[in-house]
């Protein structure tokens, strides 16, 4: 059939099986916009600012395992996405962004709302396209999705000449990808494999340290039968909480880095035997480099080459997809027909482990003031690990990766590697959208959830029922702590003087809003805002000055924590 160029994208969208489309008209794209209402099944939710489209698009993303979409305008609605674009990239997530485009002709003349976002965003996506025929459209869309989604996930940026949108040509749907220049490795090597079991057998004091590319293979499930056939404690990064439930507690050691558990950094820097799974060795987690697992051999497991020995020279490399290569190493395992008790046989380390936990749990005290690590605990208990988690960055982030127990796959959505301010709540709406059955909570802090609060319009025009918790502290409360302890307490410009009444803010958008400022009343608010319907803003006026706690100073090895 003969169509139109932007009939053709939004008939291959519908043919990618994508459901929905996160996004903001202007002039370059109207021409789509004009046609989409002849999609049905293709639903459009208009944010509020182009950022809040990528980050909405990237939740949709992490919580429903899809390739997240979303479309802009040329010019500033495509530069507005570069911030979205970077954090889906530095944390492998799979998205497809369209951007407007001037026509062909006028490429490259300063045209009116003309910005040359291919060569903007090169740095920062896995592939992008800028689509000069209409005749190669399907098959750019076809490609888009397939390099976004394979291999190390990431985002995709198809750029749209206004004149292409229009064009008509003979359309044909690509059944196929054929890409001579991109042909992800799967299956890890059989060789290599048999190296990893013999060594993971013979080790005394093993570890599994599970990233992002856990969740990402959906291997959590083989993650989880791995360790707990070997006896094996597993600690997770940031990006990888979720893929081993944190209610383990004989072998789940937490997350480990600058703010990780005690026993998680005890336990990397003594254990004999660390097996990198999914991880990419972040400088957060492995601390001063050369002190990182010194006692260890290091298996790295990723199906990105580049990341490995990238950062930390590893021993047994494997490139492969996480799941298919546990999968492997559990038949490899079940064909040697070993019968010892695993727990008996790394009894001492397990005690160890267990001892170090004991000694230095995460704690606080809870006094007059509310702590935000009392409400981070409130919310894990209230929703029983089953919510999807999104944060904003900073103190607010680190206190819900320490004291959520998390126990699922794809119910932590967080910026890590960029650190995004700014992201949890768009990402809120994203995995609501996803799931409108779920609770959805974003832990937010008062000033990063003033970086993108008209995303607030988004969930009340689109009846979608997150709840927002802001540990209203006064702060920009992580450079703060930074200040505090090595800066003399000289708190520069860390002072947040004037920050709106949240709940004047909740009702001047039509929803509701609640405030705690006594311990005592954090469970009702709690309560009440989870039992409401709609939308919610909860402002919790925590201890100004609490701090995020094990931290490890910037350059010192992860063993040498500040403990309070």
């Amino acid at each position: 059939m003969r169509l139109k160029g932007a009939q053709i994208l939004l008939e291959t969208l519908v043919r990618e099986k994508t459901e929905v489309v996160f996004g903001y008209p202007g002039g370059a794209v109207i021409d789509i916009y004009h046609e989409l209402p002849n999609y049905p099944s293709l639903k459009h939710v208009l944010v509020r600012h182009e950022q809040g489209a990528v980050h909405a698009a990237d939740g949709y993303a992490r919580a429903s395992g899809k390739v997240g979409v979303c479309l802009v305008t040329s010019g500033p609605g495509a530069t507005n996405t570069v911030t979205g674009i970077a954090t889906a990239c530095m944390d492998s997530i799979p998205l497809v962004v369209f951007t407007g485009q001037v026509p062909t002709m006028l490429i490259g003349n300063d045209s009116f709302q003309e910005a040359d976002i291919v060569g903007i965003t090169r740095p920062c996506t896995k592939h992008n396209y800028l689509v000069k025929d209409v005749e190669e459209l399907a098959q750019t869309v076809k490609e888009a999705f397939y390099i976004a989604e394979t291999g190390r996930p990431g985002p995709v940026l198809v750029d749209l000449p206004k004149d292409v949108m229009n064009a008509f040509c003979e359309y044909r749907y690509p059944s196929v990808v054929k890409l001579r220049s991109y042909n992800p490795t799967i299956k890890g090597h059989t060789g290599q494999i048999k190296r990893i079991m013999a060594e993971i057998l013979k080790a005394e004091k093993p570890v599994l340290y599970a990233g992002g590319g856990v969740i990402s293979s959906n291997g959590s499930k083989e993650l989880i039968s791995l360790a707990r056939k070997l006896s094996i404690p597993v600690t997770t990064t940031l990006m990888g909480l979720g893929a081993f439930p944190e209610d383990d507690d004989d072998l789940s050691l937490g997350m480990l880095g600058m703010h990780g558990a005690y026993r998680a950094n005890m336990a990397a820097t003594n254990c004999d035997l660390l097996i990198a799974v999914g991880a990419r060795f972040d400088d957060r987690v492995t601390g001063k480099i050369d002190e990182f697992a010194a006692l260890a051999k290091i298996i790295h497991i990723d199906i990105d080459p580049t990341s490995i020995s990238k950062n930390v020279q590893v021993d047994i490399p494997i490139v492969g997809d996480v799941k298919a290569t546990l999968k492997h190493m559990l038949e490899v395992f079940e064909k040697e027909d070993r019968k010892e008790d695993w727990g008996e046989v790394r009894k001492d380390w397990l005690q160890q482990i267990n001892e170090w936990k004991n000694t230095y749990p995460l704690e606080y005290v809870q006094k007059d003031v509310i702590k935000p690590q009392f409400i981070v605990e409130k919310f894990s208990e209230a929703t029983k690990g089953e919510a999807i988690i999104t944060t904003e960055v900073g103190q607010n982030q680190m206190w819900t990766a320490q004291y959520f127990k998390f126990i699922k796959p794809r119910t932590f959505l967080t910026s890590g590697g960029l650190g995004t301010m700014g992201y949890g709540l768009p990402a809120a709406i994203g995995a609501q959208i996803a799931f409108p059955g779920r609770v959805v909570i974003d832990i937010a802090g008062d000033g990063s959830i003033q970086m993108n609060i008209q995303e607030l319009a988004t969930a009340v025009q689109y009846k979608l029922p997150i709840k927002i918790a802001i540990l209203n502290n006064g702060y920009l409360g992580m450079v703060r702590q930074w200040q505090e302890l090595f800066y003399q307490k000289r708190y520069s410009n860390t002072v947040m003087d004037i920050v709106p009444d949240f709940v004047k803010l909740a009702e001047a958008y039509g929803i509701l809003g609640l405030r705690a400022t006594e311990p005592k009343e954090v469970v009702s608010v709690i309560e009440k805002a989870l039992s409401t319907p709609g939308p919610v803003i909860m402002d919790f006026v925590v201890e100004p000055e609490e701090g995020v706690y094990p931290m490890v100073p910037a350059g010192a090895p992860i063993n040498k924590m500040l403990l309070v």
